[in-house]
């Protein structure tokens, strides 16, 4: 596993994918739960789907990114 390429996702988009493909949940309700707005759950879906898609179609691995940027987000008033 040492060569495999990997691809990062924050827990905020995790936590999306979650929400909205797992749970079924919609946007407005993910956002709610959440602390963001919609919009910002339609961008984190938007990039995790994409990461996802990605190790998929190229083989990579995917590495769950711990840390803070849900504060981050927050900060700049998207919650």
């Amino acid at each position: 596993m040492t060569d495999l390429q990997t691809a990062e996702m924050g827990l905020s988009e995790l936590e999306a994918l979650r929400l909205c493909d797992l749970e079924g949940l919609d946007q407005e309700e993910a956002g709610r739960r959440m602390g963001v707005s919609r919009g910002t759950v339609q961008r984190l879906l938007k990039r995790a789907r994409a990461t996802v898609v990605g190790c998929l179609v190229d083989g990579r691995a995917l590495v769950i990114r711990k840390g803070d940027e849900d504060a981050h987000m927050r900060s700049h008033g998207d919650g």
